[in-house]
């Protein structure tokens, strides 16, 4: 019987093809959105202790309850939100998985799904997974603003749920307050969901403040808020996060979740919760010395050909090409992997029709070394 695909135009994913290029020419791997420096000491201790203490079993299937425990603390610290532990957080591992679940709790044959472009590139694959259709509604061109008025067009009797996404990757774009106002206005009038990724929630800069779904009363009574560990904390190997939903959206979610993966990783959560218990305020700090790296790495790169907007949030930061050369942005990303040791990720391959522009990503939670070398690099060509 001849295989039929259920994602015919899925291959491996732009962060494999890229890193896997930037190992065999031994460059510099800008591309991947992971860190390249250790994370608290405390938490990678904490990860050996409880693993030697025998913590190695099943925890409980919606998460260990003294690290749920924990995340409601953080909510209500870091967001002023009061949020149930028991009834509303799901650890899950990694966001990515949440998302897949939230995805497939909501979405059924024939519903639409409104993303937006350029968009995370896991999102689409789910929503096709689950029956549904990806409505795609291009960002504004330069600021990577939502354009409200497109979106309402975009929206039918058959959408189901808005993807957001902020801080937002590729593009570090943020929303706003009065965004949200737009959204909860948009998902009353026309009753749909919202899956909300967040997990560069504390990578906000130059004194903006990031906005949550869970801040909103409108958008929190019918969203799915996603977290990541991950990012906070430097772990993107440990591959945990948590959703925050209200009940009925919660039990929905662990109804599939309970069948994809069942927990997250025992020793991990051990280890969170007791790094979260022992500093709460540890993310706080994160915005100020993620916002030195990219400042550091723009100003090394004063001199080169370059233009951009520094990011609002997360840690990538665009670049764009246009002055130094004519080619694709996915050939020349390949090309400069190659030839000067500098792997980016190439911001077309978000796009359902990508736009006429030159933008590469580049990730700068790195060390300082690697960003000054990278610059070096780049300003030269």
């Amino acid at each position: 019987m001849p295989l039929k695909s259920k994602l015919p135009r899925v291959g491996t994913t732009i962060f494999t093809r890229m890193s896997g290029l930037a190992h065999s020419h031994n460059a510099l791997n800008l591309s991947q959105g992971f860190p390249d420096f250790a994370p608290p000491e405390g938490l990678a201790r904490a990860l050996g202790e409880h693993a030697l203490q025998g913590h190695n079993q099943y925890a409980p299937m919606a998460g260990l309850p003294r690290l749920r425990e924990a995340i409601a603390v953080q909510l209500a610290l870091h967001r002023e939100v009061a949020v149930d532990p028991e009834a509303e957080i799901t650890v899950v591992p990694g966001a990515t998985e949440g998302i897949f679940c939230a995805i497939t709790a909501i979405v059924e044959a024939g519903d639409e799904v409104i993303v937006l472009d350029p968009v995370y590139d896991s999102y689409e694959p789910a929503i096709t997974l689950a029956g549904g259709r990806a409505v795609h509604v291009p960002l504004m061109a330069g600021s990577y603003a939502i354009d409200w008025d497109r979106v309402e067009e975009a929206i039918s009797p058959k959408t189901k749920l808005f993807m957001l996404n902020s801080p937002h990757n590729p593009c570090g774009s943020v929303v706003s307050r009065a965004d949200l106002d737009v959204l909860a206005l948009l998902a009353e009038k026309h009753d749909f969901f919202v899956c909300s990724d967040e997990v560069y929630e504390h990578l906000v800069y130059d004194g903006r403040q990031h906005q949550s779904v869970l801040q909103h009363p409108v958008l929190r009574a019918r969203s799915f808020a996603h977290f990541s560990f991950g990012k906070t904390l430097s772990v993107t190997g440990w591959k945990t996060g948590y959703c925050v939903a209200p009940p009925a959206l919660t039990r929905e979610l662990r109804k599939v979740h309970q069948y994809v993966a069942f927990v997250a990783v025992t020793p991990v959560q051990h280890a969170l919760a007791d790094f979260f218990e022992s500093d709460p305020q540890y993310p706080a700090g994160l915005a100020v010395d993620y916002q030195r790296r990219r400042d550091l790495f723009l100003s090394a790169l004063s001199k080169s050909r370059f233009s951009w907007t520094p990011t609002a949030g997360s840690y990538f930061q665009l670049l764009d090409y246009t002055e130094i050369s004519n080619e694709s942005d996915t050939d020349l990303s390949e090309r400069w992997t190659r030839e000067i040791g500098v792997a980016s990720i190439p911001v077309s391959v978000f796009y359902e029709k990508s736009p006429e522009q030159k933008v590469l990503r580049f990730c700068f939670a790195k060390s300082d070394d690697i960003l000054l070398e990278a610059a070096e690099r780049l300003c030269a060509i």
